[in-house]
């Protein structure tokens, strides 16, 4: 049995995504439990050097987490032959160009999503990648949360029957920066820093939907600006004039009709900050970051209305949760340890990758132009 170094360079670790679930909670978690194991018996051992501009910041974080190397030379670090995976997580305007140049230097790639904020560079960086033969992958995070794994199993069981209608619910309140601090950055509410509900959540329901419900074949959607002014980082007010709230209608496959609500600007009251209802011919189920609930034929309820009385059904009491037999780790984490199994060859297949990730951008470029145009629009299916 051998251990194997990989190194990596991460760029963007220092802002809250990058840092909490990519640093933290997959590689120095990864790093900590003796790192990945092969199905040979041997162990990769990912070795990151974190990349930024805030030298001191940067110090400071590897020091927290046993990581010994730091940079603030991206040329550098992309230059260094011992290293050979770039992750990236910084700002989605920047990501095209960074991808490009550790494609050109020869790096294996995986990055957050969006993988660019318009589908032509997209598709650039995938048909780069794809012609320069090196392995590369997205992030997509929600396939592996425990939810939507319980909601999968349901899905292949068959106990559904024909998926008619998926129900999406996403979303939390933002503050505006006056009450209380806003819990997201700033950028995420400015057009011209890359930000905006649709571009950041359709890229995720594209993976969602195609890999759960049926491939996306149109889309028809209304953005919103609900809040127009917040307050920044500074303590100033700004001009949010990036839509933050999303009411999308999905044509997949098949079939079947999605409805998701994605909002910046709602109050919760139901079971997670996202909730997917799916209603077949044979059952329902619903589910949320963690737990998944089922319905069958033989026990719904039949309901009559009568708005003159008060209702008598229990309709909650009717749903029956789908057990945990298994452990769940941090979906970041698994998807992290399946790209390391793919860049050390144990995987040949891996589903996850540039060109899935500039689907999601199709879909949100097509949602803002649905906005725009106020119609549906057509999804054609792209080719690497």
């Amino acid at each position: 049995m051998a251990e194997r170094r990989i190194g990596l360079i991460m760029n963007g670790v220092t802002g809250r995504m990058g840092m909490n679930q990519h640093l933290i909670r997959s590689i120095a978690a990864i790093r900590a439990d003796g790192g990945v194991k092969l199905a040979n018996g041997d162990t990769i051992m990912p070795d990151p050097v974190i990349v930024g501009r805030n030298k001191a910041k940067l110090e400071a974080l590897a020091k927290a987490h046993g990581i010994t190397r730091v940079s603030t030379d991206l040329d550098a670090c992309l230059a260094d032959p011992k290293d050979e995976i770039f992750f990236d997580a910084a700002t989605t305007q920047m990501r095209a160009g960074l991808l490009r140049k550790a494609i050109a230097a020869g790096k294996h790639i995986y990055c957050e999503k969006p993988t660019a904020d318009n589908l032509a560079d997209a598709l650039d960086v995938a048909r780069l990648a794809k012609a320069a033969g090196i392995k590369n992958g997205v992030v997509q995070d929600k396939l592996f949360l425990p939810g939507l794994r319980k909601l999968k199993m349901v899905i292949d069981s068959g106990f559904l029957g024909r998926i008619c209608s998926v129900k999406g619910e996403f979303g939390y309140w933002v503050f505006e920066g006056e009450l209380q601090p806003a819990q997201r950055p700033s950028w995420n509410y400015k057009k011209a820093e890359g930000g905006g509900i649709i571009l950041d959540m359709l890229c995720h329901w594209r993976y969602v939907l195609d890999n759960l419900f049926g491939n996306v074949e149109a889309v028809s959607c209304l953005g919103a600006v609900h809040i127009p002014e917040r307050i920044g980082e500074d303590g100033k007010p700004y001009k949010a004039d990036a839509d933050d709230a999303a009411y999308a209608t999905f044509q997949l496959e098949g079939g079947a009709i999605a409805h998701i609500n994605s909002s910046w600007v709602t109050r919760v009251r139901r079971d997670d900050l996202v909730t997917f209802q799916v209603d077949g011919t044979h059952g329902s189920a619903i589910c949320g970051l963690q737990k998944c609930w089922t319905q069958s034929r033989v026990a719904t309820p039949k309901p009559v209305w009568n708005p003159d009385q008060p209702q008598t059904i229990d309709f909650f009491a009717g749903w029956q949760e789908v057990p945990t037999t298994t452990d769940f780790p941090n979906g970041f984490r698994v998807q992290w340890e399946e790209f390391l199994k793919h860049v050390a060859g144990e995987r040949a297949d891996y589903p996850w990758d540039l060109m899935a990730g500039a689907k999601g951008v199709q879909l949100a470029e097509a949602g803002l132009k649905s906005w725009a145009e106020r119609r549906w629009i057509d999804l054609p299916k792209l080719t690497a």
